[in-house]
């Protein structure tokens, strides 16, 4: 689970960004929070559960997790997707096996090249790093 401060950024980071896909959602007006479940393509055994409290809360990293990771079929293709939508790349994945990036709630996620690394390729492999991760 994974608690985040503004429902539409982060489902456009997660479902538009990253790939993947909203498989659930249930709202608890009593409790005023909403659970959104998401799933990576062709793989519903795994699920994240985003938590959306209605009311207004910062998290700081301890508060809402620390990092998740995701294995992706090609890992090259998954970060020019982020990249086209804005998402800094904060580790590029400059050995075709490992990239890191960050949530809108600041949460640091590790990408997982499936399987065997892909040769480095540019702009890849000089790609520089951005902040931390």
């Amino acid at each position: 689970m994974v608690r985040v401060s503004n429902l539409e950024e982060s489902l456009n980071f997660y479902c538009n960004a990253l790939g993947l896909r909203q498989v659930k959602r249930k709202d608890v007006p009593e409790g005023k929070f909403s659970l959104i479940f998401l799933t990576p393509p062709n793989n519903e055994n795994f699920q994240i559960e985003l938590t959306y409290n209605w009311s207004s809360e910062n998290y700081d990293s301890g508060r809402n997790f620390g990092h998740i990771a995701f294995e992706v079929d090609n890992i090259y293709e998954v970060c020019k997707r982020l990249l086209e939508h804005g998402i800094v790349i904060n580790r590029p994945p400059k050995d075709g096996r490992m990239a890191f990036i960050k949530s809108p709630d600041n949460i640091s996620i590790e990408l997982l090249q499936k399987n065997e690394p892909l040769e480095p390729i540019e702009p890849w492999a000089s790609m520089e790093n951005t902040g931390i991760w």
